[in-house]
């Protein structure tokens, strides 16, 4: 399988993604801070909704691939199962009995508990159940675990204990995989016990911090998940690796959990146009993003402060037109945000997916020539997406339970391929 990504706009090849499976039906509302959560999903209609969504994606991308079936296959061959029942129950410092058990399981059963976790029935802990192995529940969020720059994999560092897992599985699935051998170039987690918390010292970098602009820029929050020295870590490393990056423009967001991310207030949808949340990215507002650039042809790592965002972009070639999630009242602004209004998931240039609850970022995007089309009428064929057109469409997916998690179209997919635009 090839891996190629070079923008965030280019027609998507393929595309992983990962169901959201029983892991999510095991929480109760104790479990829920520990595992950033801020509701309890209803499962059986949260996994409608991301089938519907993986058929959304399907309209234009030739492969989806679900990340714990990609596991699945890499435990078919039985001396890598070994190997890496080994790593996981040394990082894990797991019993040897509990080694034992997940080693006799076969590849399907192994990759499903490993995400979704083994309950104790045996022990009663007040209102917390008890697990053997806790659920990761956050890994349909599978943009965070690992990013795809140019032809490599970055194996992201985790800034909490719940979802330090989700990198670990998945740098197994890049390292062992038969279709991905020898693409992991830059690796946070090497060395490191997933199942402990991290120091404060630890770079951590995750990947809804990271947008790929192009093939020799890249786009790096620093926000409540990602920290400066994950930037820097990350910098040092492409230049180790020889990546073709060049430039990193580094974007330092509100510590605020609505902003856990970069792209939960830019996102780029077309050739010249990006979807904002203006509070953090237009200049001179309360909330307004930190921006730097770090030149990685120069020796010494070293931050330029930059008047904004799109300022810093429109140096590098990039003149884009904001449109604003929300529109342009504050009131619509900070509830589709929350929702994930910006978080747009481009499946090609002028091409995107968004909750279609977000209404006035789809009356917005009206406004600059999108054609609105719902879920609904592009399934049931009442419509067509004119791919071979330069007509732009703004896909509104129903996700009302999905977006419950705090996670958007973006979130939900990792690009593997796309063409170059």
């Amino acid at each position: 399988m090839k891996l190629n990504v070079t923008s965030e706009i280019g027609k998507l090849r393929s595309v992983l993604v990962h169901l959201p499976g029983r892991e999510i039906d095991l929480m109760v509302p104790p479990m829920m801070a520990q595992l950033l959560f801020d509701d309890i999903l209803y499962g059986q209609v949260a996994r409608e909704e991301h089938r519907r969504f993986q058929q959304l994606i399907r309209f234009v991308a030739d492969e989806v691939f679900d990340i714990q079936d990609l596991l699945e296959e890499v435990f078919e061959d039985d001396d890598v199962k070994r190997t890496i029942v080994r790593d996981f129950a040394r990082r894990g410092k797991l019993t040897r009995r509990l080694a034992g058990e997940l080693l006799d399981m076969a590849p399907a059963a192994l990759a499903e508990v490993l995400i979704s976790g083994i309950p104790n029935e045996r022990k009663v802990s007040g209102d917390l159940p008890s697990f053997d192995l806790f659920p990761v529940p956050n890994y349909f969020f599978v943009r965070d675990p690992q990013v795809v720059i140019g032809d490599g994999v970055l194996i992201s560092g985790m800034a909490t204990q719940a979802r330090r897992r989700e990198a670990l599985l998945s740098k197994y699935v890049f390292e062992y995989h038969r279709e991905f051998h020898d693409t992991v170039r830059i690796d946070f987690m090497a060395g490191e016990r997933p199942e402990r918390p991290t120091r404060r010292s630890s770079p951590t970098l995750e990947g809804g911090d990271v947008l790929v602009a192009r093939r020799d820029v890249i786009l790096v929050g620093v926000t409540e998940r990602t920290s400066r020295a994950g930037v820097e870590f990350l910098a040092r490393s492409l230049r180790e690796s020889k990546s073709s990056i060049r430039t990193m423009i580094v974007v330092e967001l509100p510590r605020q959990r609505s902003f856990m991310h970069l792209d939960t207030v830019f996102t780029f949808i077309s050739r010249n146009e990006c979807l904002i949340y203006p509070p953090c990215i237009l200049p001179g507002g309360d909330q307004a993003a930190k921006v730097s650039t770090i030149d990685l042809t120069k020796r010494e790592i070293a931050y330029s402060g930059q008047k904004s965002l799109l300022a810093a972009l429109k140096k590098k070639g990039f003149d884009l037109e904001p449109i604003h999630c929300g529109g342009n009242k504050a009131v619509d602004q900070q509830r589709e945000q929350w929702t994930d209004g910006a978080n747009a998931f481009a499946l090609a240039p002028g091409i995107i997916l968004l909750y279609e609850r977000n209404v006035r970022t789809a009356e917005e995007l009206a406004r600059h020539g999108y054609h609105i089309v719902y879920e609904d009428d592009l399934l049931l064929g009442r419509a067509e997406l004119e791919t071979w057109t330069d007509r732009k469409y703004a896909l509104q997916m129903q996700g009302h339970e999905l977006s419950r998690a705090r996670g958007g179209p973006r979130c939900m997919t990792m690009p593997l391929e796309r063409e170059e635009v």
